[in-house]
């Protein structure tokens, strides 16, 4: 944690020139700690690649139980280090957790899309406890390796959606309606369907990584560009 001026602004509903494209963004690694972050997260790209296949649905329930994670480690240690030192947080506790709950409800909204089986929702669990206990040790030795694990992350996340919105819209996954829970959080039309849900997840997950890579490299001292 530093006490230079904030990387990014928080979350917020995506604005329609997001929801239309996410152009490929991905950050180079430079040194080993960021080569780490790239090959970890390529591991879980493949595991996920082997167990859901082109399951996007219920690849997106174990992705969003897992992406929940990281900001409320973030923002819990970032808080009990504030309060420690006596300093200020410089507005990212409030982006870390406000990040979580973003992810929340993309989980909440994929579980009322894909009803999950007794085995996913077990398999959901596990990976919960699994992710949460590592990288809360992986934040506590580097907090900027645990935010460019995220960034990656992230990426591979926007990438998912990708490939979901175009099983979507070449007619192979059903554009079903959007349910409830997602109209009311991203205000989405009252005709909005899954198709719609992409494209805002997509968005959301675009501005996770953003402001993941932006805190890794502001914590590594290199410039940040404000967004």
């Amino acid at each position: 944690m530093t006490s230079s001026g904030r990387v990014n602004k928080p979350n917020r509903p995506a604005r329609t020139g997001e929801r239309d494209a996410q152009a490929p963004v991905h950050h180079a690694p430079q040194g080993f700690a960021d080569r780490f972050a790239l090959g970890f997260t390529a591991l879980l790209r493949v595991c996920a690649d082997v167990f859901f296949a082109k399951r996007y649905g219920h690849r997106a329930i174990v992705l969003e139980t897992v992406a929940a994670v990281p900001g409320m480690v973030g923002a819990t240690i970032t808080h009990l280090q504030c309060l420690r030192r006596m300093v200020n947080d410089d507005g990212w506790i409030r982006t870390l957790l406000e990040e979580a709950e973003n992810e929340r409800m993309h989980l909440m909204t994929f579980i009322e899309i894909t009803k999950p089986t007794a085995f996913e929702r077990l398999i959901v669990l596990f990976a919960q406890w699994i992710f949460y206990a590592g990288f809360f040790l992986l934040y506590l030795v580097s907090s900027r390796t645990a935010h460019r694990v995220v960034g990656y992350f992230e990426e591979e996340a926007v990438l998912s959606y990708t490939l979901y919105l175009k099983e979507i819209e070449e007619g192979r996954a059903p554009d079903v309606a959007a349910p409830a829970i997602a109209k009311r959080y991203w205000k989405l039309s009252a005709g909005a369907t899954l198709r719609d849900v992409v494209l805002v997840v997509r968005a959301d997950e675009a501005h996770h990584r953003d402001v993941n890579h932006g805190f890794a490299s502001k914590l590594a001292g290199e410039s940040v560009d404000h967004q």
